[in-house]
């Protein structure tokens, strides 16, 4: 007896698609076959769907203690199981304290207790200041560590710090004796903030103007820095939410160099223009910037070689009150955790004919090996049960009420998404039903590492 089969639907296995059903048994996969015949106490019925692998979201900003008013683990994890995500890990900011030692983490790790409706994790972050406190992170099981090369935080104590190279090197050094991985958010600040200051100076305040404040050029020298220091220390490096096809060929002259290296981006860098960000407005304020189409274009071939690593939302939410004015003084996130997979299906997969396996690669299996989540990011026999179903042949276009965000307001609302994710499932537990919303309580356990993540290598 099974818990749970799914059958009839088109099923994204690591060799190819194939018309194959799924047997669930105490939150894993038991059964892959073309036809199962025992009896289950529950059967999806995946008719015109492709089943894939849950999305593994490796970067989603919760604001929960200190600033759960934008954004808490309920409402953030029920947005990402709407959204196709079977499990998160969260970064150490916005939260108040910032996870930079192990008191603030165990503040996190009691506040996100039996609120997740998927699986979750933690990083640490590495700040001016906290080196003695790496190892203690990394022995708590955090999977990774955030640094910002770029302005970050505020004058409010315990908020997370930008470091200069100095503390970048130092933290770069003892987290390659650890054998951890440093995640960095790569700009060059002193540039970014000057250019800023004079666009400002000149009344140049358009959502192009913000663009031309930070320019291809200072993400690109932020990332090659980064990759000198990497090769002086043997710190094992990975660059989020790149958004210039310059910056990935950077990571490839080094990972061909031997340095340790991957690199992301995120769904609003290949969906959104930057000459439509002055139509959605502040909501589509982020940093990096959305770029002109000419660059997004040469980013997208970037991703269509397999020189992008993986996928992430960079879920950064906020009150409302946070985006109004202009666009130099809002708040500098998208709210995005709910719409990653359907965005990308469609403009991806539907629109430029990215390969089914290559898709999940970036959404689930690239992230698994290099986070080290064995059990996790494929459909497989032993594998966790963390199935999504998604329909190629509905559409919707996104309205606020159909967020789950504790503030309701994203760059996507209005778009048209040419896809629908009609089903969620974490270890074997319908999470999300198009027709019933959220399903049950939470479900979603905390997962933590004790050990060294591996080396990915891009498919090519």
């Amino acid at each position: 007896m099974y818990d749970l089969i799914i059958r009839n639907g088109n099923v994204v296995l690591p060799q190819g698609v194939s018309r194959v059903e799924i047997g669930i048994r105490d939150g894993k996969i038991a059964c892959i076959a073309n036809r199962i015949s025992e009896d289950a106490n529950d059967v999806v019925d995946a008719s015109n769907q492709y089943v894939i692998p849950g999305m593994i979201d490796t970067h989603v900003h919760i604001s929960e203690p200190g600033r759960t008013g934008w954004e808490g683990f309920a409402t953030g994890s029920q947005a990402l199981a709407a959204g196709g995500v079977t499990s998160y890990i969260e970064m150490p900011l916005n939260a108040l304290p910032a996870t930079t030692n192990k008191a603030a983490l165990n503040l996190k790790i009691e506040a996100a207790k039996n609120q997740n409706y998927v699986d979750y994790g933690f990083y640490g972050g590495l700040v001016p200041g906290n080196l003695d406190d790496l190892e203690e992170l990394a022995q708590a099981g955090v999977f990774a560590y955030k640094a910002f090369m770029s302005n970050c935080g505020s004058d409010i104590p315990g908020d997370f710090k930008n470091v200069d190279d100095y503390a970048l090197y130092k933290g770069m050094k003892k987290l390659a004796e650890l054998g951890k991985l440093l995640c960095l958010h790569a700009e060059n600040l002193s540039i970014t903030e000057g250019l800023a200051q004079d666009m400002v100076r000149l009344g140049r305040t358009t959502a192009m103007d913000y663009v031309d404040s930070r320019p291809v050029f200072t993400e690109v020298e932020a990332v090659q820095r980064a990759i000198l220091f990497a090769k002086e220390t043997g710190c094992k490096i990975h660059f989020v939410h790149i958004s210039t096809a310059e910056a990935v060929q950077a990571v490839q002259r080094a990972r061909r160099d031997g340095v340790d290296v991957s690199v992301e981006s995120c769904p609003h860098y290949l969906a959104i223009t930057a000459e439509e960000v002055e139509r959605i407005g502040n909501y589509a304020r982020c940093q990096p910037p959305i770029r002109k189409a000419k660059d997004q274009e040469r980013l997208w071939q970037e991703l269509l070689n397999g020189n992008i690593d993986w996928i992430a939302s960079d879920h950064s939410p906020c009150t409302e009150d946070l985006k109004d004015g202009g666009i130099f003084e809002a708040w500098g996130g998208i709210s995005g955790a709910q719409n990653s997979v359907d965005v990308m299906f469609d403009v991806a997969v539907k629109q430029r004919g990215l390969p089914l396996v290559q898709f999940v690669d970036l959404i689930a299996t690239h992230p698994s090996a290099r986070f080290g989540l064995p059990d996790k990011g494929q459909i497989a026999v032993s594998k966790d049960a963390d199935i999504v179903l998604i329909d190629p042949n509905q559409s919707y276009v996104l309205r606020r009420e159909d967020l789950y965000y504790k503030n309701k307001h994203s760059a996507y609302v209005g778009r048209k998404i040419d896809c629908r994710i009609t089903t969620t499932i974490v270890r074997g537990n319908i999470v999300f039903d198009v027709r019933k919303g959220i399903v049950g309580n939470p479900v979603g356990r905390l997962m933590t590492s004790r050990t060294t993540s591996p080396k990915v290598v891009s498919a090519h």
